[in-house]
């Protein structure tokens, strides 16, 4: 701040609002990003729960130690290391004793530490009581021996460990969540026998990449039994980048139809769930499920009950909604963010991770060797003197009782170091007798030996990457567990439309001249019989259910959509259906459909050409609806006529208003999204141009049905062994019909 400083003529210092504040937030942002929000590379806690794993350890709370109130370590905590609320200090420990929220806990509660339902629900920390767990020792047990630099705390009355001599990547292994400046971190929780394999395999291999060791990591662990649904081409990219997504699924079964869910994705409360599902209920938007059940007790810590209307509700279909629209199923963001080797911070791919962490266990190693062989080499110093006293024992005695300075006596009569000298003359008087020089010359060979060890451990990078190899496997072996996340494939998850939600009642959409539409309750309904404005008439009609879209064909080829389920009722005259959709000008309206998405109808012109047609390609959400039957000059839209699911053993049968007749299988037919189709029946097109010769009409028939042809008065009833003469090439002429039917109105299934 100096440099930004003026001195005015009174001798006071002034700096610019700007500077000021510039550095300030610079000061707190690195603050925040390195001594709060991020964890270390190498142990992978934040600054605060360093500190209480430490002042944990510092109190003698080991796994083996009897419970202490937590309050007492919250309050070494915030009194030597971390001067912050107690709230805070304290919540960072329930997090970390929290089986479902850490993958493997380090610290061990007694009494009310929260619940997966209510985390937040633990005991006051005057009530509970904590020690470490075993797990904590793999970051704990070498911190003694030299491993780590120390650092003063914030008052500079102690010291505190700047990192702890973590044993494995425990960053990987119980992930973190943080919010810095500018900078955020999600890093998940993994499995150790997964990370341990993977990290191995990079100490052997040091070129490996992401997709090799992606072969040992299959995906984060959470500490919960919930499916990972996310692909796995995509969990390789979440660590090829060190950025990414996941997504969880709850995992259920049947029971006595009765849908029970055993498992919720990591941090999902139960109740939580059951009031998203519950609230569904009560908006009618899931009126299958009749009841819901939370059955979970000590032996089912998880077991959600969803009982079904009826043993005909389609399961898959109701978990796939409730997948798509609760808790059920849950996203979560992945962000590979710590603080690496070089004290910076920075987003990191799965190789990167390992390869620091390995560096920095290969200099914790390399620092816990040489610090055991430094006290090796002055425990032998110290024999050799202690040696030389036993040899010398009575005159040794004599220097100490006789000399004013035994110290200097000893080492001028013997040539003794002046550590050897200060170690015998710290000698108690007892221990005299027990300097045996079998004794001193059996510790002596020991201690030889394990100085050869430790210096060739040291002087061979092969030998001490074995020697990580073997610590890290023995951590695996001990702590290791099985995967509990398990990894699936699922299909993506769809909620219920509206219509799908809705009972499907039986309804009778009628249309009349005028484009007025209106819906009625049943299908015994005489659409003829209902009253219409003066001057308008029944035109149209369609059966099917109201959870079915109701489709209308106009003049111009033209398909638009309407839902079933809001048309007005029959009980009145209806409402003209241009105040829905926007038909181009003068057109009107030839064709009513209602159907399942995978009905199909025969779309034809009057000119003679048709296709089939699926009604799902027909609808539109656009007002102005979507091109479906393209009409030949002069041509007009025929009525669509339904179509059965099989083509075999079906017929088309076209009829033109001079009494031609043509029946040719359906199976001829092309099945098309639109267009104008192929040739059904032959008509010169001049003669359809001028309305001479046009189709009246066509049908579907079966051979166990009939064909009844119009004319006037007059009906035709043919058996389909009497169609024998008229059946043919499709796009042939067709037949002449008997005398007295040369003027046909209509053709109906007998």
């Amino acid at each position: 701040m100096s440099e930004l400083l003026e001195i005015d003529s009174d001798g006071i210092e002034q700096v610019s609002m700007r500077q000021y504040t510039e550095k300030a937030y610079l000061d707190y942002s690195m603050y925040v990003i390195l001594d709060r929000a991020l964890p270390n590379i190498g142990d992978g806690l934040k600054p605060v729960q360093r500190r209480i794993i430490y002042a944990m350890s510092e109190l003698g709370l080991k796994a083996t130690a009897k419970f202490k109130k937590s309050a007492r370590t919250v309050g070494d905590v915030i009194g030597k290391f971390h001067p912050h609320g107690d709230s805070a200090a304290y919540e960072a420990m329930v997090l970390m004793a929290q089986s479902f929220s850490y993958r493997y806990p380090l610290v061990d509660g007694q009494g009310n530490w929260g619940s997966p339902d209510d985390p937040k629900s633990f005991a006051a920390m005057r009530y509970t009581e904590s020690r470490l767990t075993a797990y904590a020792d793999v970051l704990l047990g070498e911190l003694a021996q030299g491993t780590v630099d120390w650092v003063p705390n914030f008052d500079g009355t102690m010291e505190e460990p700047s990192v702890l001599p973590a044993q494995v990547p425990n960053v990987l292994l119980n992930g973190t969540t943080g919010i810095a400046v500018g900078m955020a971190t999600d890093i998940p929780p993994h499995n150790l026998r997964e990370i341990v394999t993977a990290t191995v395999r990079m100490l052997e291999f040091p070129r490996s990449t992401v997709a090799e060791l992606c072969e040992h990591v299959q995906a984060p662990d959470f500490p919960t039994e919930a499916e990972i649904i996310t692909p796995r081409a995509d969990i390789l990219a979440l660590y090829e980048t060190g950025r990414g997504g996941l997504r969880m699924r709850a995992v259920w079964d049947v029971e006595g139809g009765d849908i029970i869910i055993r498992a919720l994705p990591y941090q999902v409360s139960g109740s939580r769930l059951l009031e998203q599902i519950a609230q569904q209920m009560q908006a009618k938007k899931l009126p299958m499920v009749a009841d819901l059940r939370d059955e979970s007790d000590h032996e089912n810590p998880t077991r959600l009950v969803i009982v079904p209307r009826s043993n005909r509700v389609d399961l898959d279909a109701v978990m796939s909604h409730l997948f798509a629209t609760t808790d059920l199923e849950r996203s979560y963001r992945v962000n590979l963010n710590m603080i690496g080797t070089d004290g910076r911070p920075g987003v990191k791919p799965l190789d990167r991770i390992l390869k620091e962490w390995l560096a920095f266990r290969t200099a914790t190693v390399r620092r816990r060797l040489e610090y055991r062989l430094d006290r090796v080499l002055r425990r032998l110093h110290i024999l050799e003197g202690y040696l030389v006293a036993y040899l010398n024992l009575d005159e040794v005695i004599h220097i100490i009782r006789t000399e004013d300075k035994p110290k200097a006596a000893l080492i001028e009569r013997f040539g003794l170091s002046d550590v050897q000298a200060e170690s015998i003359l710290e000698l108690k008087l007892r221990n005299l007798a027990k300097l045996e020089e079998m004794k001193i010359r059996g510790e002596q060979d020991e201690l030889q030996q394990e100085r050869d060890y430790l210096q060739t451990m040291l002087g061979s990078e092969a030998r001490l990457k074995t020697l990580i190899k073997k610590e890290l496997l023995a951590v695996a072996q001990q702590y290791g567990d099985d995967r509990r996340s398990p990894l699936a494939q699922r299909e993506e998850a769809r909620a219920f439309s509206e219509l799908e939600l809705m009972s499907a009642d039986p309804i009778t959409v009628v249309l009349s001249e005028k484009g007025w539409i209106r819906a009625a309750k049943g299908h015994d309904l005489d659409p003829g019989g209902l009253s219409y404005k003066s001057g308008d008439s029944f035109k149209l009609s369609a059966r099917g259910r109201s959870n079915q879209p109701t489709v209308i064909l106009d003049s111009t080829g033209r398909a638009y959509t309407l839902p079933s389920h809001n048309l007005p009722s029959a009980r009145g005259q209806g409402e003209p259906v241009t105040g829905r959709i926007n038909p181009p000008s003068g057109a009107t309206f030839e064709g009513l459909m209602l159907a399942d998405s995978e009905q199909r109808f025969l779309l034809a012109s009057d000119a003679g050409y048709g296709f089939i047609a699926v009604f799902a390609d027909l609808q539109s959400k656009n007002r102005a609806g979507k091109a479906a039957l393209s009409l030949p000059k002069g041509g007009h839209v025929l009525q669509p006529v339904p179509v059965p699911a099989e083509n075999e053993g079906n017929w088309v049968a076209a009829v033109s208003n001079e009494g031609r007749l043509l029946v040719f299988p359906l199976q001829d037919l092309p099945q098309l999204a639109r267009g104008k189709g192929n040739k059904i029946i032959g008509i010169p097109g001049a003669r359809v141009q001028s309305r001479e010769e046009f189709v009246v009409a066509v049908q579907v028939i079966t051979e166990e049905q009939s064909l009844v042809v119009l004319a006037g008065k007059r009906h035709l009833n043919l058996k389909f062994s009497e169609l024998e003469h008229y059946r043919g090439e499709r796009g042939r002429r067709g037949n002449k019909l008997p005398r007295g039917f040369q003027k046909v109105d209509g053709m109906r299934v007998g």
